[in-house]
């Protein structure tokens, strides 16, 4: 599946730092919000390609949007994805310039 560089911008959305993200692994694995289209090779490709590092695996979650009231009306927040990336070997992304 070959991707212009415009489209690997759009699989990755934004990096989610927040203190699960930021503990994970040993510095070598990261988090980001993705696409809802995206699939586990499409992120493969677009860090692979726009960051220049190695990636060995690719963890998609689907996190569900959550019941919200407003007044008497009850409504939900979007659900998006997210995909926890390990790096291989002792590589790491810094991060800190991309959070959302």
């Amino acid at each position: 599946m070959k991707f212009e560089n415009s489209n690997l911008m759009s699989v990755l959305l934004a990096a989610h730092v927040s203190e699960k993200a930021v503990g994970q692994g040993n510095g070598n694995q990261c988090v980001f919000r993705i696409a809802k289209w995206a699939n586990k090779h499409a992120v493969k490709h677009a860090v692979e390609e726009l960051f220049g590092k190695k990636v060995t695996a690719v963890r998609i979650v689907n996190v569900k949007g959550k019941a919200r009231r407003f007044r008497n009306v009850m409504g939900a927040t979007k659900g998006w994805k997210k995909a926890y990336i390990t790096l291989a070997g002792d590589q790491q992304l810094d991060l800190s310039n991309l959070a959302a």
